[in-house]
Parts: C-alpha cells; structure tokens; sequence
C-alpha cells in the first residue's frame, strides 16, 4: 500500500474538519446544491471528454494504483533477473518453470522463456502487454487531472448561480443568507475536490506510470536475454544502465567519485 497518498488524504480531511469545526457547525458547511453543480458537472464534462470505455477502465485503475505500491523496485527487478539467468545457465530454460515471482508481468515473461517461444513472440506479446497497461494508467491520470480541472470551474458557476438567486430575492431577507452560503460552499467544494483529491492523484498516477514503465522495460530486457541465452553478468550490467547511478551500487558498495 502507498502509504503517503492516505496519510495525506487524511491530513488533508483532517486539517479541514478542524478548520470547520473551530468556525462553528459541521452542518453550516454542507449543501446539496453545491454538491449537485460539482460532482454532476465535473463528472458531466468529463464524460464529454473522455469515452465512456476510457471512463471504465482509467478511473478504476487509477484508484487502485494511487493507493498501491509496486511489488518490486527497479533495482530488485535487476537483481532478480539476474537470478533467474542463473538457473537458466544452470538448468536451461526448462527449471525456470520451478522458478517463483510476486510480479504477474515477469511470471508472465518467465512462463513464455520457459515454454520454448521465440524472441518475436515473447517481445511483441510483452511489449504489447505494457503498452496497454501504460495506456489504461495514463488515461486514468488524466481523467483524474480533468475532473481537477473541472471542480473550481463547476464551483464558480455554483457561485454565479447562487448570486443570481441572491439577488433576484433582495426583497426577502430571509433567502439571503441561504443562497450566499450555497454561492460560497460551491466554490469551497470545487477547489477542495481539485486540490486535495484529484490533482494530487493525478501527479501520483504520472509518477507510478514512468515507474511502471522502467520496471516493465526491464522484465522484457531481461526476458529476452535470458531467452538469448546471455550470461547472469551480463545481463546484470545491461540492466543496470536503466537505473540511476547511485542505485546502480549494492548497499554499502562505495559509488565511484
């Protein structure tokens, strides 16, 4: 689990609950007005956005990986390639079937090095596997960054709206307060929907994305020499050269001046 996401959540509801709380009454603050213009609007232009299937499967997969971490980090993908060279070299591409893996993408890889398929297969079906699931986060992250974009737009309308209402009842005091509070909380809405919960989501599902995408470029590398045959050093060392050079080092090694 991404623990900074819900941490930040969380402090994020917090701070503004205590905010609320201290000013008076927690009901003052809700309005099914503003609600209606904000969701029903940011999500009506969404739509017009986006389709429908794109909706579908973006939403929900960006969800999921804002509040999961990936199973293995660049450098421990390298590091269990290399592994698995090792008992290809040692057992052939046959004992890697004994081999275990939490990442789906690599047992994936492992299962086509271990059936016999060639090169071409297993890059396309690989590399046509990680595009597709690059395409699905990306469009989930920018269906999140829409809907930021749309909620302070929705929560000016609902203000517009309740200052008309306001003042086409100027002559009945009463109706005063209520559509101004209306104006307002519409306004509150939309920018706490876009800075607190969509944007940041947004920008969390960019950086997952070209994390998924480094690691999963690394399994098809490494698929693929380790179908070629090539030694668990090398193989190593061509995989290093997608990590930063100060994670290119075992813990404790000295990095080079």
């Amino acid at each position: 689990m991404d623990i900074t996401t819900s941490v930040g959540l969380i402090a994020g509801t917090i701070v503004i609950a205590v905010m609320v709380l201290l000013g008076g009454d927690l009901h003052m603050f809700i309005s099914e007005h503003a609600i209606i213009i904000i969701f029903g609007g940011s999500i009506a232009a969404t739509l017009i956005r986006f389709p429908l299937s794109s909706m579908l499967h973006g939403l929900p997969l960006g969800a999921k990986y804002a509040f999961t971490m990936s199973r293995s980090t660049a450098r421990d993908l390298v590091d269990e390639l290399a592994r698995l060279a090792e008992i290809a070299r040692k057992q052939g591409p046959v004992g890697l079937e004994k081999a275990e893996t939490d990442d789906v993408f690599l047992a994936k890889g492992i299962r086509y090095v271990a059936d016999g398929y060639d090169m071409d297969f297993i890059r396309d079906n690989l590399e046509r596997d990680r595009d597709n699931f690059l395409m699905h986060l990306d469009e989930g992250g920018k269906i999140y960054r829409a809907i930021g974009d749309c909620a302070p737009a929705f929560g000016m309308i609902g203000t517009l709206i309740g200052m008309v209402q306001m003042f086409a009842n100027m002559t009945d005091p009463s109706k005063l307060g209520p559509f101004m509070a209306t104006a307002l909380l519409a306004t509150l809405y939309g920018a706490l929907v876009a800075n607190l919960f969509c944007l940041p989501i947004a920008d969390k599902l960019h950086g997952k994305l070209l994390d998924e995408e480094t690691n999963r470029t690394i399994i098809i590398d490494g698929i693929l020499m380790i179908r070629d045959a090539k030694s668990p050093t090398l193989v190593r060392e061509m995989l290093l050269a997608y990590l930063p050079e100060k994670h290119r080092h075992e813990q404790g090694e000295p990095v080079p001046a």
